[in-house]
Formats: structure tokens, C-alpha cells, sequence
């Protein structure tokens, strides 16, 4: 069985009264409809700022989409695969709360090394594997996104020196998933360019 949602909305003090509770397959939902208003712009927004991600890599080979080609580490290749683990990870965040992006405290060395080779290309990877793989992860949010019951919903972060605030909303995770793409697509375009010249903008 599918899991479930489960938020605590911000406008009651009884948590446990306003727990609201909604089943993630498909034959509990309701017909399928386009999301509207507010959920409809953060949504479009977000496939935006995908596409210019994605828009870097066209045209280029596995060893090209693997390439570093600044002062930095990152690749191409490598900052999809990053930028569709940290989507994946809010949207876990979203179902199943702070468990699903672990305490800072409790990381091992071998959680470092894995988010290390999230920033790069491994043997075996292809360009196309990872765009697929991102593809998938961005329609199981889009999902997410449209049957989610509050926008204003919460959820406990994890402790992370980094998380200064004690709950985050459905609104602000996406918000940072938003940010997060578009930083990484400015991110691309640089790659790209000290790549080969070719421009996402411009």
C-alpha cells in the first residue's frame, strides 16, 4: 500500500484534531484535473526553470554531459543527477516528514560519499539514464503537488545547523525546490558555455 500524507495544519493548535490524511494511489483519487491558482504557478514556475536545466545538456555525449570544464567539480551530468536527488529527497520530506532527509548528526562517511557522487558522472551512467531518472522524479512531484490537501500544511525539519526554522510548509519546500533548479540551471548554463560556447540564454 501506498503511503500516505500525513500534515499538521498551522491554523489549529490541535495538531492531533487537524492531522489531515490523504491516500497517494491512484483509485483513491479524485479525477484528474490540471491544478489551478497558486498550485498551478509554482508548478509552472518549476517546469520552467527545469527545462533551462535540462536545455543545457542538449546535443552533448555522455563524456561531454561528464565533463568538467570550470574551477569547479561540477559537471552536467552530475548536476541533474543532484538537483533530482534533492527534489526526490523534499518530496519523501512531504510524505513521510524528517526521516526522510535524516539528521545532520547521524550522516556517515558513506552518506558523504554518496552525496558526493551525486555532483558527478559514475562508469555506467548515461546522460540519458539521468534525464530519465529526473523525469520520473518531476512528474511523481507534479503529482504530489496536485493532491496535496494545504499548500499551509507543515512538516518537523530534521536537525541540521542549516535549518534555522522548527517546520516548513508545503509552499516553502517547493519554493525550495524552485530555488534550488534555478540556481543549479545558472549553474549549467556556465558549464555549457565553458563547454563549447553554446548559451541556454543570450
Amino acid at each position: 500500500m501506498a503511503p500516505s500524507l500525513v500534515f499538521v495544519s498551522r491554523r489549529t493548535n490541535d495538531r492531533k484534531a487537524m492531522a489531515m490524511t490523504v491516500n497517494t494511489t491512484a483509485e483513491h483519487r479524485s479525477p484528474a484535473t490540471a491544478p489551478t491558482g497558486e498550485r498551478a504557478d509554482l508548478l509552472a514556475m518549476l517546469a520552467t526553470h527545469r527545462h533551462f536545466l535540462r536545455f543545457t545538456t542538449r546535443d552533448l555525449d555522455d563524456e561531454q554531459a561528464a565533463a568538467r570544464t570550470t574551477a569547479s567539480e561540477l559537471c552536467l551530468g552530475g548536476l541533474i543527477k543532484h538537483v533530482s536527488a534533492v527534489e526526490q529527497g523534499w518530496a519523501d520530506f512531504l510524505v513521510d516528514g524528517p526521516s526522510a532527509l535524516g539528521d545532520f548528526d547521524s550522516l556517515t562517511e558513506e552518506d558523504f560519499a554518496r552525496r558526493a557522487d551525486e555532483f558527478r558522472m559514475l562508469p555506467g551512467e548515461t546522460l540519458a539514464g539521468v534525464l530519465d531518472a529526473y523525469a520520473e522524479v518531476a512528474r511523481r512531484t507534479d503529482e504530489l503537488v496536485a493532491a496535496l490537501p494545504d499548500l499551509d500544511a507543515t512538516q518537523p525539519l530534521p536537525k541540521a545547523p542549516w535549518f534555522q526554522d522548527a517546520h516548513w510548509s508545503v509552499r516553502r519546500v517547493l519554493l525550495h525546490i524552485i530555488a534550488e533548479t534555478a540556481q543549479h540551471a545558472g549553474h549549467a548554463d556556465i558549464i555549457r558555455e565553458s563547454l563549447d560556447g553554446a548559451k541556454s540564454m543570450g
